[in-house]
């Protein structure tokens, strides 16, 4: 991470975002305090660095087959927000969508996790920069696309749609009667997601190994589409 180590000494965090093997994507952004934007476009072997402000919380996708008009409005064929613009203006991703969730701590660890519970439409990774304890670099740098089974896949096989998302069965969802994390297993769906991306949230109670910490303000990189898998 020697990018990117200017940052390294500094009293506040960043989110650095970087772009390695797509031709453009589309960022958005959901969580408060506010980062001065909640949407942008990224080139590829670009990267664009935010101030994170103490004690942000939420998450972080890529929408993929955009096209904005000149006043910046338009729509996403995957991780659209629905705002009919690249702001998404407090709004989520529509699944399927790769997610990158932070929780930064005020005296205390932060939290962060790549998900693939609301599916997946591209290869992300999260990487730290400074910090201390583990610090582990994590998420998925495979192409799920590719192994997608067809019932699971959406846009043209642009993205992979969770079991939850495709059938709406509790025992997917983990809702209902399996709200539990000893109701509700991993299925033959999210194993495939896990298989593939093992640091990444497969179900809604993959937290063991999905879910990860760092101290001392360190900084994130946000990779989308990387040459490679977290080690």
């Amino acid at each position: 991470m020697s990018l990117f180590s200017h940052h390294q000494h500094s009293s506040h965090q960043f989110f650095i975002f970087l772009l390695i093997l797509a031709f453009k994507v589309w960022p958005g952004i959901l969580g408060k305090p506010d980062l001065g934007t909640t949407g942008f476009e990224l080139k590829k072997g670009t990267t664009q660095t935010f101030q994170a402000p103490t004690g942000w919380s939420g998450r972080f996708w890529a929408r993929t087959g955009c096209k904005f008009d000149d006043s910046g409005h338009g729509t996403c064929s995957t991780g659209d927000c629905g705002s009919g613009e690249i702001n998404c203006n407090g709004n989520g991703a529509t699944p399927p969508a790769t997610l990158a969730e932070f929780t930064l701590g005020t005296g205390s660890p932060d939290y962060y996790d790549v998900s693939l519970v609301d599916g997946y439409n591209l290869p992300m990774i999260v990487e730290t920069n400074g910090g201390s304890g583990s610090c582990e670099a994590t998420g998925c740098g495979e192409d799920i696309n590719r192994r997608c089974p067809s019932e699971l896949r959406v846009d043209g096989g642009d993205a992979c749609n969770s079991a939850c998302g495709a059938f709406g069965r509790e025992e997917y969802c983990c809702s209902g009667a399996f709200a539990s994390p000893s109701s509700c297993s991993p299925s033959v769906y999210s194993e495939m997601f896990k298989v593939a991306c093992p640091k990444s949230y497969s179900y809604a109670f993959d937290d063991a190994t999905s879910t990860f910490t760092c101290t001392d303000a360190a900084d994130y990189t946000i990779t989308f589409c990387p040459s490679s898998s977290p080690r």
